[in-house]
């Protein structure tokens, strides 16, 4: 069994770059991904912002080597979860017991909307072939497939935590011996239904979101991959280059408290983080800095800023929420802040909340307002809160001197 799990390489794509690369160049200088709808086929064009993939489908299948007919879920994954593997740099990956461990929610949605509109005009119109890839498991068979992974595939679902539980189940997997390698973390393509489904929730925001600001309104949707490369003991040995941190600590908790909303208390982001820390042995006062849920709605801010209060009081850490960057983009929210969260820990970065103002009046800290590097972190804690009061908890610790 390999007591320690070790993150050996990172991927991602997002609205604010192609690459990990591109993306810490943004966050670097706070330039966020948010803008008007421009790939995605939607009456709320110009009234939601959004932060989308800055690459159309003919663009992405380039980037990624599959067909203009598989699913933009699909190319998006493949494109982080490649980056993933081939910077961990893992020379015997083929030799070794690999898994492949993604998120997603919306499947090849994307695709199947396109088949129903031509289908409910004409029931012999619409192509089959944009619905055979439609579940949310059979995009990570796809990428899988690409990867060469054959030992172990999985897909979790679990709303907005389901990366942060993708990644949880690696560790666990390697953990036990079953496996030596697993990338892990998730994929979500905007899509009509997604956009749809949160307006009627009522939870959009018109203009750029400001997560943990007073005055608040609501989220923007994003999209993206995220991955990181976890490795056993044995494998981080023979790596060519140092891994980025360790994963120390994770805990899924859930409250039962509603379909869509967090309990005001934040019972289930408290017991979430608790878990985390109780796991890792770490104390409230080891973490540095906190990679915000921080959807940038009444309900989720204060629930979850009611659990930080909670547990951290007096001693509150750095904090932010990156999805003022990204957009909140679902099933891959996870994994990217993963991604982030690695790099934070690894190199003492603290990212910026854009637009926050106004400090929330019942919360005693404030988020960070400004890029920081070679901050004293050695333990960055990250929070991923889902519908259904799926709660999960990650923590990503420095590597020795």
């Amino acid at each position: 069994m390999s007591k320690t799990v070790f993150v050996a390489g990172v991927g991602v794509i997002s609205g604010i770059g192609n690459n990990t690369a591109e993306c810490l160049n943004a966050l670097r200088n706070s330039r966020a991904g948010i803008d008007k709808i421009k790939y995605l086929q939607t009456v709320h064009q110009d009234t939601f912002p959004v932060a989308e993939v800055k690459l159309s489908n003919d663009e992405l299948a380039q980037l990624s080597g599959f067909g203009p007919g598989i699913s933009r879920t699909a190319m998006l994954s493949l494109i982080a979860a490649r980056e993933a593997k081939n910077d961990a740099g893992i020379q015997n990956f083929a030799s070794l017991r690999t898994g492949f461990i993604s998120a997603n929610t919306v499947g090849g949605m994307d695709k199947t909307e396109g088949f129903f509109e031509q289908f409910m005009a004409n029931p012999a119109k619409g192509k089959l072939r944009n619905v055979v890839n439609h579940e949310c498991g059979k995009v990570t068979e796809l990428v899988a497939d690409e990867l060469g992974i054959k030992n172990y595939i999985s897909t979790i679902s679990t709303a907005c935590s389901s990366s942060a539980n993708a990644i949880m189940y690696g560790a666990r997997l390697i953990k036990n011996n079953i496996l030596d390698v697993v990338i892990a973390g998730g994929t979500d393509a905007l899509t009509r239904f997604t956009l749809n489904g949160f307006n009627t929730l009522m939870i959009l925001d018109t203009q750029y979101c400001q997560p943990f600001d007073a005055n608040r309104r609501g989220l923007n949707l994003g999209e993206g991959a995220g991955y990181i490369t976890l490795v056993s003991e044995r494998v981080a040995t023979g790596l060519q280059k140092a891994p980025y941190c360790t994963l120390s600590g994770y805990c899924n908790a859930n409250d039962a408290y509603h379909q869509t909303a967090s309990s005001p208390d934040g019972t289930g982001s408290f017991m979430a983080m608790d878990g985390a820390l109780k796991m890792s042995g770490l104390k409230p006062e080891d973490i540095g800095y906190i990679n915000l849920h921080g959807t940038g709605t009444q309900n989720n801010d204060n629930s979850e800023g009611t659990a930080i209060k909670r547990l951290f009081e007096p001693h509150f850490p750095k904090m932010s929420s990156t999805k003022s960057f990204t957009g909140h983009t679902l099933g891959a929210s996870a994994g990217i802040e993963a991604v982030f969260s690695a790099l934070s820990a690894q190199q003492g970065f603290i990212y910026p909340n854009l637009r926050f103002e106004t400090q929330i009046p019942d919360h005693p800290f404030a988020p960070e307002t400004s890029f920081t590097q070679h901050a004293d972190l050695n333990h960055v804690l990250s929070n991923s809160f889902g519908f259904g009061g799926n709660c999960s908890s990650l923590i990503f610790s420095k590597l020795p001197a």
